[in-house]
């Protein structure tokens, strides 16, 4: 692993336990070159997975970059990070296990979409509001009345 301090390739490992969520390993290494300290996570990889973005662009799957689109969407909610976690991984996994390489942006974000729906109704809306590219008003209007159970009209 190269020293992100110094640039060295000849890192060593002083202390591996699992990490808090139980599915990645915590590694705690020492450059000897500069004496710098640092941590890294080695996670299970089932299988190399291409996102085909809507332009029809290929890209490799960063879990990173789904990590952060859901942790803008939960931002101040009371959700503990460990669920959020939870969530992440399991969405990882059953993308992992669907068999195909080749993912569709689209599948990706219903999947997401529909694994916030049932944690926090909030953040669900936040990730729709920019997955479905609303752009007034009313787009929130008639997204929130589709969550809503069909209510006596007003008189």
């Amino acid at each position: 692993m190269r020293c992100p301090f110094c640039g060295n390739i000849d890192t060593q490992v002083k202390d591996s336990r699992p990490a808090e969520d139980h599915v990645s390993i915590r590694r705690r290494r020492f450059c000897p070159a500069c004496g710098g300290r640092f941590t890294t996570y080695e996670r299970v990889q089932l299988r190399d997975l291409v996102v085909i973005k809507s332009s029809g662009k290929r890209e490799d799957f960063d879990r990173d970059k789904l990590e952060r689109s859901i942790r803008i969407s939960m931002q101040k909610r009371p959700i503990d990070p460990e669920r959020i976690d939870q969530m992440i991984s399991g969405i990882v996994r059953r993308l992992e296990s669907m068999g195909e390489t080749d993912i569709g942006s689209k599948q990706i974000g219903e999947i997401v979409m529909e694994a916030l729906a049932r944690i926090d109704t909030v953040a669900y809306v936040r990730f729709a509001s920019v997955y479905k590219n609303f752009q007034a008003a009313d787009d929130f209007d008639k997204f929130v009345a589709e969550l809503r159970p069909d209510t006596p009209p007003e008189s």
